[in-house]
């Protein structure tokens, strides 16, 4: 019997303090938890903050799980708090203009900086930021970057500063912006919009954007960690070297285990695919991390989740996020006289120029291509096979393109 504080398993790039996501912590209680159905939202439980010192609470399960009388729901209602949802009672004035409704709905999705329960899933931030609301008590990464633009229409300045640094901050502490501010997020990160929200600052007048280029820097550090040692037809994490020798980006989470906030559904859905368990876990957390949870455009079979190969999707999309991320590191390096720095920016944004300019050339209606032979190994080896496209209009992809500011892209 293990009675002692579990460990957190070993990842690459999770920071050094407490960042054990519930299921780390609580092992077989977390499991029996949600596959109890206790709850009748997975995500309730690893939101939950124990009421005691979670090893106690680990010690107390082990033991008292083998009495006849045993009540499992009492017992998370003993040694859990759930999690409280703020009531605004916010009531809407059908009088107000839209925009006006959207004013008024800042300060109610607004969550200010507090001290949070001990050994919390909820990861603290030290600015105020904004909630989608509801069950959803976090701010996440690309859904923030739409927030900024309502923001700035709102003149909401002060929020918008404050969203940017606590997105900077998440990037200095923890290496990248993870899908959310919860533990069970740090496994993955979502389309790397920062670049965008820094140049929004710029568009806006808010602040000058030369301050986020330390945090720029080490999100493309993030995005491309072991790009060096890869050889053509090898993929590791989020990088794919072609068999030409570019190299390309795809969504990957670290971890291959159910979603701590989806656990049920993952189970139930790798249940139906004959694949391993833990490739189709995988490729779940990696549509997460894509923000298109879930889109037809990760499936092979579009009627079945089951079917999902997102790590075999190397997007257009997400190689364009990364494009503009390269191409405002050479800009703010060359505004603050680092001439050297811009200058080896930039010919590194010629290099990952080109596979685009390649895919688009080829085939200038492909929005994006799946690679049929990425596993799910360390450093993974890629099969000779073709490219298969999914179809979008050339106007959608201009429109993507243009926003992005990828000029030579169409």
């Amino acid at each position: 019997m293990q009675d002692s504080e579990p460990e957190p398993e070993l990842i690459e790039g999770l920071p050094a303090p407490d960042a054990l996501t519930p299921a780390d912590r609580y092992l077989e209680l977390f499991e029996h938890v949600q596959m109890s159905h206790i709850f009748e939202d997975s995500k309730t439980f690893p939101d939950c903050s124990p009421k005691f010192d979670p090893l106690d609470v680990l010690m107390r399960y082990r033991r008292q799980k083998r009495s006849r009388d045993f009540d499992l729901a009492r017992f998370v209602a003993d040694h859990f708090y759930l999690p409280t949802v703020n009531e605004s009672f916010y009531v809407s004035n059908p009088d107000k203009s839209l925009k006006e409704h959207i004013d008024d709905l800042w300060p109610v999705l607004t969550k200010m900086p507090q001290q949070h329960m001990p050994h919390s899933s909820l990861l603290p931030l030290p600015k105020p930021y904004v909630v989608p609301g509801g069950r959803f008590g976090e701010t996440y990464y690309w859904d923030s970057y739409f927030t900024m633009l309502g923001l700035a229409e709102s003149g909401r300045d002060d929020l918008l500063r404050h969203m940017a640094d606590n997105f900077a901050w998440l990037i200095d502490n923890y290496g990248h912006i993870p899908n959310g501010n919860r533990t069970y997020y740090l496994s993955r990160s979502q389309p790397p919009v920062f670049a965008l929200m820094v140049e929004l600052f710029e568009e806006d007048g808010v602040r000058g954007a030369k301050r986020y280029l330390d945090q720029l820097m080490k999100e493309y550090q993030f995005w491309m960690d072991g790009a060096g040692e890869l050889m053509p037809n090898q993929a590791y994490r989020h990088v794919v070297r072609m068999p030409n020798g570019s190299l390309l980006n795809r969504y990957w989470d670290d971890r291959d285990t159910p979603r701590d906030e989806s656990w049920i559904e993952d189970v139930e859905t790798a249940r139906q695919s004959k694949r391993p368990a833990s490739e189709v876990y995988r490729d779940l957390r990696a549509g997460a991390a894509s923000g298109w949870d879930y889109s037809s455009r990760w499936l092979r079979n579009p009627k079945r989740l089951a079917s999902i190969r997102t790590t075999q999707f190397i997007p257009i999309d997400l190689n364009a996020f990364l494009y503009k991320l390269e191409l405002m590191i050479a800009t703010l390096s060359h505004a603050k006289g680092e001439e050297l720095t811009a200058l080896a920016w930039q010919k590194k944004r010629r290099r990952a120029n080109v596979p685009l300019r390649v895919t688009c050339g080829t085939a200038p209606l492909a929005f994006s291509a799946i690679m049929t032979g990425v596993g799910n190994a360390s450093v993974h080896s890629l099969r000779r096979r073709s490219f298969r496209y999914l179809w979008v209009s050339r106007h959608r992809i201009r429109h993507i393109c243009r926003r992005l500011r990828c000029a030579s892209y169409y």
